[in-house]
């Protein structure tokens, strides 16, 4: 189940530190790289962004239960929600600490890293 929604490309701009985008039932908050970013889903609630996975795409969970994962994927004009399996998402963020690791970014590897340890 794909989930679409249309955005607006201003979504994406990053306006002191919060930039809202409100559309029937679905909100963003988009917050800079030391803030923490949500997506409300109308169904699943508040979703948590574990970590980006690639340009343009992030890895969600649910806020309080952390069980249901979604990989998000960015346009200017909409977001896709493709939901996956609690094994997938962890093979993802693995991927994204190898990642990490051999770019040599030790502070967003610990971070990651951290949140891996909470979430699996």
């Amino acid at each position: 189940m794909k989930v679409e929604t249309p955005y607006t490309a201003a979504i994406f701009q990053k306006v002191n530190s919060f930039q809202f985008a409100e559309e029937i039932g679905h909100s963003r908050v988009d917050a800079d790289e030391s803030r923490e970013n949500y997506l409300n889903h109308p169904t699943f609630g508040l979703l948590y962004s574990l970590c980006q996975i690639e340009d343009n795409q992030e890895l969600f969970t649910t806020l309080y239960a952390k069980r249901i994962f979604f990989v998000a994927t960015s346009s200017a004009t909409k977001i896709k929600l493709e939901p996956i399996n609690r094994n997938d998402a962890r093979l993802l963020v693995e991927s994204r600490l190898r990642y990490l690791s051999r770019l040599s970014k030790s502070h967003e590897y610990d971070k990651l890293q951290f949140v891996y340890r909470q979430t699996f």
